[in-house]
């Protein structure tokens, strides 16, 4: 019987497959880019609106684009760090140690009546970092909570071997 299960080919594990997807390669392109553009609004058009605000908005504008850059940076972390479970330059037990080092609870974002007195654009932005950190919270869930080592062989081994112990008495 041990012969048989060594022969037995090995478990896909689902959440091997999850960063190698295409859902994961649209997801990590998605978040790169959302990086990017917000790089480019905050040191270009963002800077000159932000000169323009009331000083309490401009405030808000100050604490919620920090916010933003945290999030966003976290999630790249995170992303940068299954890509190379993708490309193999980690197994994904490394990466679910490393993966405790990026926060996906980064601050949420001040109440709604204060993020309507901020341009436009960054309102964009936030709620797309937003989204974007739900969608890598629930494949983290997915992928994390899989990558437990699942035992291989017969479920019902731990019965049959009482029954073999009663009856050999």
């Amino acid at each position: 019987m041990t012969d048989r299960l060594q022969s037995e080919p090995a478990l896909v594990q689902f959440s091997e497959r999850l960063t190698n997807s295409a859902a994961f390669g649209a997801l990590f392109r998605e978040g790169m880019d959302l990086v990017e553009e917000t790089a480019a609004y905050l040191d270009g058009v963002g800077r000159t609106e932000a000169k323009a605000l009331d000083r309490s908005v401009s405030l808000t504008y100050a604490t919620e684009s920090m916010r933003l850059t945290t999030r966003l940076m976290q999630l790249a972390s995170w992303l940068l760090l299954h890509r190379a479970v993708k490309e193999g330059e980690m197994t994904l037990s490394q990466a679910n140690r490393e993966k405790t080092k990026v926060k996906l609870s980064a601050a949420d974002p001040s109440p709604d009546d204060m993020l309507i007195k901020l341009p436009e654009q960054l309102q964009v932005l936030i709620a797309r970092s937003m989204a974007l950190q739900t969608k890598v919270r629930r494949l983290d869930a997915n992928i994390h909570t899989a990558a437990e080592p699942t035992p291989i062989g017969n479920p019902l081994m731990p019965q049959l071997n009482r029954l073999r112990a009663a009856f050999e008495r």
